[in-house]
């Protein structure tokens, strides 16, 4: 599942991955704005941080127990999903979405235009 993940958060427009931090986590940016980091394997499952609205990730973290506040990041407008497999990926898919979407709507104007006329 994580390298359908890698894969997924790539092939957005403008996504690219680094490394900032060292070899771990997995950066995933556009126009050097992280929207994803996704962390080491710990035996069964692995991290992933995502950027979301502050109302949405309370609903979220309420929902599933495997969403909480980001680690090490603003626990406000972060969330750290635990990938275990108890989250289909359609789920996951879709909060890439929208970290993905939030990063790029903060972008400015002609970056966001840009981004958008790329194939």
């Amino acid at each position: 599942m994580k390298n359908n993940i890698i894969d997924y958060c790539l092939k957005k427009k403008g996504a690219t991955k680094d490394y900032p931090f060292g070899p771990a986590p997995l950066v995933i940016k556009i126009a050097g704005k992280m929207f994803a980091l996704i962390f080491e394997d710990k035996g069964d499952y692995f991290q992933l941080n995502l950027k979301c609205d502050p109302v949405i990730a309370e609903n979220l973290r309420e929902q599933h127990e495997t969403v909480r506040p980001g680690y090490h990041m603003n626990k406000k407008n972060w969330n750290t999903i635990t990938i275990d497999g108890s989250l289909p990926e359609s789920d996951i898919f879709e909060m890439i979405d929208h970290s993905y979407e939030l990063v790029l709507k903060n972008l400015p104007k002609r970056l966001r235009e840009s981004i958008s006329e790329m194939n």
